[in-house]
């Protein structure tokens, strides 16, 4: 994968303007990508800057993702607004400002993602000098540093190399939900550098110990949905991601076409779709809940949100959850939500 003759200058002329005394904050919503996109604009950033550090605006609770932090060193820390003034430039990769209440009010004089561009602002979030690249066509924000990397002739050590191999691997679903050449060229290219040993390390770190319980509960809750799909219920549970980890493991179940797990997370119900790609998993998910919350996906993985005071008084939740998976039909034409594929963002 050669990048542009365009985007190669760009980036350089960006990166020879950068000035010594500055102090960088990289803020990501933290998964995969952003988390190897971040440590590799650090490693971009470092050699001409006072210093760069990287702050998430969420916690890190999905195994896979512990994991990639402890066995690749990726020094994150939490985001901490009050103490914003310790920096005086601001970068986001894998994101952008209207993705998360705590990117607001942030000028940030980097961006580069491979979402969407939002269809439109009251003001710019941007610095006057910014650099932005936006590039929704690749499957990664990972692919996109990769292409950095190799435009200003640098090395990924193996740690940084395996962080952005895992970063496409997640992103594009091993290249079975998106992704294009591009991505598979850089996925090449960075298996040449990463360490494989701790790739597998990461890829095995599915599930912790105490969420076994969750698999229980979901196995005892499990009820059939439309002949060719199941629902359960998980009640409270402390994050969506305990509830992606439990769709994510129905997926290997042979003759279940679909998927949805939902529980309560604080006052919000929240839907995790998963599906083999027989039906489009993310119109379904627009057309049970597009009318209470936010709902959308991708064909074969999706997410509805909504408050739980929208649920009648003297319906339970699951209840109303399940009658809709079981009567809602497909819309002709989806609500603007499940066309954004980003509102809300597919775990």
């Amino acid at each position: 994968m050669l990048p542009t003759a365009e985007l190669v200058a760009n980036m350089k002329q960006w990166r020879q303007s950068l000035d010594k005394e500055d102090r960088w904050c990289i803020l990501i919503n933290a998964d995969p990508d952003a988390l190897a996109s971040a440590l590799a604009l650090r490693r971009i950033l470092l050699p001409r800057v006072h210093n760069a550090d990287i702050a998430r605006v969420n916690e890190v609770t999905r195994p896979d993702n512990l994991a990639m932090i402890r066995y690749l060193r990726i020094p994150v820390r939490m985001w901490q607004a009050e103490k914003a003034d310790q920096y005086n430039r601001f970068a986001i990769v894998d994101s952008q400002p209207h993705h998360h209440k705590a990117f607001h009010g942030v000028v940030f004089d980097c961006v580069i993602d491979h979402h969407p561009l939002p269809s439109g602002t009251d003001e710019s979030p941007y610095s006057s000098d910014a650099y932005c690249d936006i590039c929704p066509g690749l499957g990664a924000t990972s692919t996109m540093m990769t292409r950095y990397m190799q435009g200003l002739r640098m090395r990924p050590g193996p740690r940084l190399a395996t962080a952005l191999l895992y970063g496409i691997r997640t992103d594009t679903g091993a290249f079975e939900r998106s992704g294009d050449e591009d991505d598979f060229r850089a996925y090449q290219w960075l298996s040449r550098h990463a360490d494989n040993n701790l790739l597998r390390r990461i890829v095995r770190s599915e599930y912790l110990r105490d969420w076994l319980p969750l698999f229980s509960r979901a196995f005892r809750s499990l009820t059939d949905c439309r002949g060719s799909g199941a629902f359960a219920w998980l009640n409270e549970v402390n994050s969506a991601d305990l509830l992606v980890a439990v769709a994510d493991f129905f997926t290997r179940v042979h003759g279940l076409k679909w998927i949805a797990v939902s529980g309560i997370v604080g006052k919000t119900v929240i839907v995790i779709f998963r599906g083999d790609g027989g039906r489009d998993i993310g119109r379904l998910a627009d057309a049970c809940f597009y009318d209470v919350g936010q709902a959308g996906g991708h064909r074969n993985m999706g997410r509805a949100e909504f408050p739980l005071a929208a649920v009648p008084e003297n319906v339970k939740v699951t209840d109303f959850v399940l009658k809709r998976l079981q009567t809602r039909k497909l819309r002709r034409a989806t609500s603007p939500a499940a066309e954004d594929k980003d509102s809300p963002r597919t775990p």
